[in-house]
């Protein structure tokens, strides 16, 4: 009886890890938001990594994932083509990194079939930091300075954004079948956000002589980067509040299946 129960206890938690996968990613990041023309740029690229760990349903149509990524973005006016984008000559760049809990659809039935493809998406929640390098190639953090007036008690209304948001991942990619215990993957994914600020950039300029007054010269050198020219007046067009910013994370993926052997 003993031996039959860890028999049936061996069988059990077999089947079990058979349902459980981890995939690893590596990629490429970008973005989209106040500080380009085109909706995807490979300017704003860096390098991106990530892990998930996957749970298959019984008709492995539908798959749960969770997992964590990371990805470097950026963005520059100087790769504008619009004369007023180019002038105000701002830049930015951020770590991200992303916590998300996804589901996938898989739109044939892998039994059946070796190359397939699939959807998903979910939720998730990312932290980013924005920064620049100042006249000085010094390296300065753009949350903490209000360059938009964030916290000046002139501008109430423009309070000082998070920089951990919500996030919905969604996309799509194809999946390959290597062998019984490993599947090679393409994948590329948005994120719609909610928040504009992922570069700094929303909305209006403030008055600078507010920024000055308020022991804040860093953020008026780095609100507005064009030296040949006045600051921009109070209420002149900055960014887009209108439209938020997202990131896409696409990449290869290495899937390999827990308790199966060939």
């Amino acid at each position: 009886m003993k031996y039959c129960l860890i028999f049936l206890l061996f069988i059990t938690s077999s089947c079990l890890a058979q349902k459980w996968d981890v995939e690893i990613m590596g990629g490429a990041a970008g973005y989209n938001g106040d500080l380009t023309e085109n909706t995807i740029s490979h300017r704003t690229m860096g390098p991106a990594a990530g892990i998930n760990l996957k749970y298959n349903f019984n008709n492995d149509v539908i798959v749960l994932r969770g997992g964590i990524t990371w990805g470097k973005i950026s963005g520059s006016d100087k790769h504008n083509n619009q004369a007023d984008l180019k002038s105000r000559n701002l830049s930015f760049q951020t770590d991200i990194f992303e916590g998300s809990l996804c589901a996938e659809v898989n739109l044939f039935e892998p039994e059946f079939f070796s190359v397939y493809p699939y959807v998903f998406a979910g939720v998730g929640v990312f932290h980013f930091n924005p920064y620049t390098y100042d006249n000085n190639h010094e390296k300065q953090h753009l949350q903490p300075l209000g360059t938009e007036g964030q916290g000046l008690s002139s501008h109430p209304e423009r309070k000082p954004y998070s920089l951990t948001q919500f996030c919905l991942p969604f996309g799509g990619g194809m999946k390959i079948n290597l062998s019984k215990t490993c599947d090679l993957i393409y994948e590329i994914g948005g994120r719609f956000l909610f928040t504009d600020y992922l570069d700094d950039v929303s909305t209006t300029y403030v008055n600078t002589q507010a920024l000055l007054a308020a022991s804040r010269p860093k953020a008026a050198e780095l609100a507005y980067r064009q030296t040949q020219a006045p600051f921009p007046n109070e209420g002149d067009i900055r960014g887009n509040p209108k439209v938020k910013d997202w990131y896409f994370i696409n990449g290869f993926k290495l899937l390999f299946r827990l308790g199966k052997s060939n």
